[in-house]
């Protein structure tokens, strides 16, 4: 017997939310497993994404991504760092500049600092970053940011010709499991907006 109308509606209404389901899970599993990988390893440049700065200041975030990249940089894992991030709201600092001042003032060689400071968003920063590393004729790359964020970094380096390895600022694996959750949602979320985009 043929399915009535409505029952085909609604047939049709479970294989979409099945999979949309679907997508979610595989999506939020790889972005959880990426968060928990360490792919610390030498690079052509190590590349530090912005966060928050206030008035000049690093926040307490943007400071432990700035802290770890030094460490890696010290380590001899890579002779430059790009530092990344536009101005925001603040008229007067950028992220990708306050992230330069606060490594020199660590004893970084300014020769040694690139600041992308115009992205305004993760994928603005990918592109321009991935701009200055072809420019420079460099292919690897070390990227330095919260371990919930690199899976979708490094989907975005990849789309610019840019190989990226993971290197999560310490600290992030710890966060509570419900916080953990609503970020591995959100970046799902900011995922999809992208790829939406590229379409």
């Amino acid at each position: 017997m043929p399915l009535s109308r409505s029952a085909k509606n609604r047939f049709l209404f479970l294989v979409v939310v099945a999979a949309v389901a679907i997508y979610i899970g595989v999506n939020y599993f790889r972005i959880a497993r990426q968060s928990t990988l360490d792919e610390t390893r030498p690079a052509d440049v190590i590349i530090i994404f912005g966060a928050a700065e206030y008035s000049g200041k690093p926040s307490p975030i943007y400071r432990a991504r700035l802290d770890h990249g030094l460490e890696l940089y010290k380590m001899g894992l890579a002779p430059f760092i790009i530092t990344t991030g536009g101005n925001g709201d603040d008229p007067t600092f950028s992220e990708g500049g306050v992230g330069r001042e606060y490594l020199i003032a660590a004893g970084v060689p300014e020769s040694k600092i690139i600041a992308e400071t115009q992205g305004e968003d993760t994928n603005e920063s990918a592109q321009r970053v991935a701009a200055i590393i072809r420019a420079n004729r460099m292919t690897t790359s070390l990227v330095v940011s919260d371990g919930y964020h690199i899976y979708r970094i490094k989907r975005m380096m990849a789309d610019n010709g840019v190989v990226a390895y993971g290197s999560p600022r310490p600290g992030t694996k710890n966060l509570p499991s419900r916080q953990r959750a609503t970020l591995f949602l959100r970046e799902v979320l900011s995922l999809t907006l992208w790829r939406l985009h590229l379409t």
